[in-house]
């Protein structure tokens, strides 16, 4: 039966046989890991280029709050300048439906809250994000 196949070139078959599969294989591996490199790359690009817009638009809001923030009626008086301990908690957002997301930027000073809304230009002093409309 060896004999027959080597008659019949069945061994080199088989051997070339074998090696296209190895090869097929090693090149499905190379482009996996190839594939997967550009996602993680472009995984990155995106993430980099998220956190620049949010330090842009948390930098155009933060005059708007903290002058909302200072002009809103409350018993408990915000004061940012002159304010002894501020600090930003920055730029938040809650789903809270389907088809509804609520941004807030959030201030602190001398442990009194304000959460301004971007997008209705209205702060709010002492609330919690989470509690409101």
């Amino acid at each position: 039966m060896l004999a027959r196949m080597r008659q019949s070139g069945g061994l080199r078959r088989m051997r070339t046989d074998r090696m296209t599969f190895q090869r097929v294989v090693i090149a499905l591996l190379v482009l996996i890991a190839a594939g997967l490199g550009a996602i993680g790359y472009f995984e990155w690009k995106i993430a980099v280029q998220a956190r620049t817009l949010k330090a842009f638009v948390e930098g155009y809001v933060f005059n708007e709050a903290v002058l909302a923030c200072e002009q809103a009626k409350s018993s408990t008086p915000f004061r940012w300048n002159g304010g002894k301990s501020t600090s930003v908690i920055g730029l938040n957002s809650v789903k809270t439906d389907k088809y509804t997301v609520s941004a807030s930027y959030t201030l602190v000073a001398d442990s009194v809250y304000c959460d301004y809304d971007p997008i209705k230009r209205k702060a709010e002093i002492g609330s919690s994000f989470l509690e409101r409309e």
